[in-house]
């Protein structure tokens, strides 16, 4: 019989080693690797390496959601998820699809995975591993998850603005979208006016609600209010289409168009 052969993506060393050792002292014949805890490593590692039969995946990594992992490397490996979120936002895993992991991980839990995989064939786990599948219990995920933070976070309601010697208030619901140029921030309203933020982009992500505002591209901010429709682009891109119309085009890149549909969708 062939060497099974496990990998595991998570971003926390210490984690990633302690997930290792549990499991080669229950499955010792095992082949277990460590791979790089961000997206653009691991995608590269898959693109340069046969996939292991078994992946044990952080669902988020240090630079993204991890389907945006699943979206560019296309695994082939049977897929068990580890998170640090609570029983309610993983109830969308309690389907018989796919397996997760709640952290700190616990023996009996990892031996139920492990011999769930044993008993699965090849054509179980290209079933399991679907991208629509996938799509739909991250997305579930990401909205428990979302929810759950919303709940004890406030955001960001106004801005004060300085208008020659004058003070203004800038309520947020007033905003179609924020851009950035020349290192300066700007608001633009939904009646077309204008008006300098004293705050970076990364900034105003940190503090404003993600249910109303997604980040599309490095120059822009925008308001699921302000946008008008979405036209697909080459190569997996996006543009988007708002009101008032942004002088030039909002280009979402192929790698933010998972999580952009999901919050979408939301």
């Amino acid at each position: 019989m062939n060497k099974i052969k496990a990998a595991i993506i998570e971003d926390e060393i210490p984690a990633a080693r302690l997930l290792r050792d549990t499991l080669l002292s229950l499955r010792p014949d095992w082949d277990v690797q460590l791979l790089p805890g961000n997206i653009e490593e691991a995608v590269e590692w898959f693109a340069q390496h046969p996939h292991p039969d078994i992946l044990f995946l952080d669902i988020q990594l240090t630079d993204g959601n991890s389907f945006l992992f699943i979206e560019q490397a296309h695994p082939e490996s049977m897929i068990v998820f580890t998170t640090a979120y609570d029983e309610y936002a993983v109830r969308a895993f309690t389907v018989n699809s796919i397996d997760y992991l709640l952290k700190p991980i616990h023996e009996e839990r990892l031996l139920q995975a492990i011999r769930r995989f044993e008993g699965l064939t090849k054509k179980n786990i290209h079933d399991f591993n679907s991208e629509s599948r996938m799509m739909e219990v991250l997305q579930q995920l990401s909205v428990a998850q979302e929810s759950l933070s919303s709940a004890h976070k406030k955001y960001r309601t106004r801005f004060l603005i300085s208008s020659g010697e004058k003070l203004l208030t800038l309520q947020v619901s007033d905003v179609a979208y924020f851009y950035s140029e020349n290192k300066y921030t700007f608001a633009v309203t939904h009646k077309n006016r204008e008006f300098l933020i004293d705050l970076a982009l990364d900034r105003l992500c940190e503090q404003l609600d993600p249910d109303r505002f997604f980040r599309t591209n490095r120059q822009t901010l925008v308001c699921i209010d302000a946008i008008q429709r979405i036209e697909s682009y080459f190569l997996g891109k996006a543009i988007v289409h708002v009101l008032p119309p942004f002088k030039d085009k909002i280009i979402v890149s192929k790698d933010k168009m998972a999580s952009f549909r999901m919050w979408l969708n939301y």
